[in-house]
């Protein structure tokens, strides 16, 4: 199972693993906890933008994430329809109704019980920043963390995360490209100390279908580079996806090439 923030974070972070699992046998479930409101509209306005057509968002953003979700191999999507908070410093961050200001014990206790119905093995979120800091994505951390302590059939949880290694040499040589990046690539910082990489997954025969899923995402227009770009410059960039093990229910070996080795 597969804990995201918002419709598109599916195709971006783990799109080569839940496709290649799905193509394995494996049945793989995506949980979206926000709906996504707050990116960018139909006319490329952001969501701190006053004249955000919050309405059409929405739409549009369901619309893609049933096609994007079914690309990435998942057999079925859960929305747990709470609001976007907005990038970090919004003034939607304090919305009442925001994702970053939810009930954790309630989240959780959802969580853990759909996890424990679906018989849930594996579980993938974000690190404790995020990935690169946005609310959602660090509140995504915190209740996912609290359900898989009430599960009682998850045996792992992994992060997806960039070694400092290739992310120091990506960023640069992105830009040498003219290639436009955007915030969950930027904000990201240095990346995670490789000596934290558990699992690195060989996803290069999905690049094209992850490619896809990140242009089905067609809103989302700060991606563009990304869906335009060469896909022999993309496979070499995105062939592969790193897994930190944050968490695992018994002493965890065999899964530097599988998340799921080791496990009867």
């Amino acid at each position: 199972m597969c804990v995201h923030a918002h419709p598109d974070d599916e195709a971006l972070f783990t799109g080569g693993v839940s496709s290649h699992y799905a193509a394995l046998g494996y049945r793989v479930v995506l949980v979206t906890c926000t709906d996504g409101r707050y990116g960018l509209d139909p006319a490329g306005r952001a969501g701190d933008d006053p004249d955000h057509d919050t309405a059409q968002t929405l739409l549009v953003r369901a619309s893609e994430l049933a096609a994007a979700s079914a690309l990435v191999g998942f057999e079925r999507v859960v929305q747990l329809g709470y609001r976007d908070s907005g990038m970090s410093g919004w003034p939607q961050n304090d919305d009442d109704h925001a994702f970053a200001r939810v009930d954790v014990e309630r989240v959780a206790a959802t969580l853990g019980a759909l996890f424990d119905e679906l018989d849930a093995t594996v579980v993938l979120t974000y690190d404790e920043n995020g990935f690169y800091g946005h609310p959602d994505h660090v509140m995504a951390n915190v209740v996912t963390r609290a359900a898989v302590a009430q599960s009682s059939t998850v045996e792992r949880l992994y992060y997806p995360i960039v070694p400092q290694s290739i992310l120091s040499r990506f960023v640069p040589d992105a830009q040498a490209l003219e290639i436009f990046l955007p915030a969950w690539v930027l904000d990201a910082g240095i990346g995670v100390a490789d000596e934290l990489v558990a699992t690195t997954m060989d996803v290069r025969d999905r690049s094209a279908l992850k490619q896809r899923a990140i242009a089905t995402h067609a809103s989302q227009i700060d991606n563009a580079d990304l869906v335009t770009m060469d896909p022999e410059l993309f496979l070499a960039l995105f062939g592969t996806e790193y897994y930190q093990r944050a968490w695992s229910r018994h002493e965890a070996s065999g899964d530097d090439v599988d998340l799921f080795g080791g496990l009867q």
